[in-house]
């Protein structure tokens, strides 16, 4: 009899229920979150020794920036900064980003 009921049992792979289950949504962001942080240099390799991710909350970026004339800078293109870390994890894991001069 338990042979049977696992047969009739759908089998359902952890990445199926990681990606689909409504209860792990907020795991699912909290990851995408800490993989900006850790993507952050990747993405933008330039910036490497002037600008560090501090930290994503709520679909927010916080940037340690190097000097205020580079922080005025990335705030005129911080929507395209945004599209571009959206488009390398093809989600919307970003909607605004905010700058720290160090």
């Amino acid at each position: 009899m338990l042979k049977n009921d696992l047969r009739r049992k759908k089998i359902v792979s952890l990445t199926d229920v990681f990606a689909k289950d409504k209860s792990l949504s907020n795991l699912r962001l909290t990851i995408s979150e800490s993989e900006v942080i850790s993507e952050f240099e990747n993405i933008f390799p330039n910036f490497k020794n002037s600008v560090k991710a501090v930290n994503v909350k709520s679909g927010t970026l916080y940037l340690s920036v190097e000097n205020s004339v580079l922080k005025s800078e990335l705030h005129l293109q911080r929507k395209l900064m945004i599209e571009k870390i959206n488009k390398h994890f093809d989600k919307k894991v970003l909607v605004n980003i905010k700058f720290k001069s160090i």
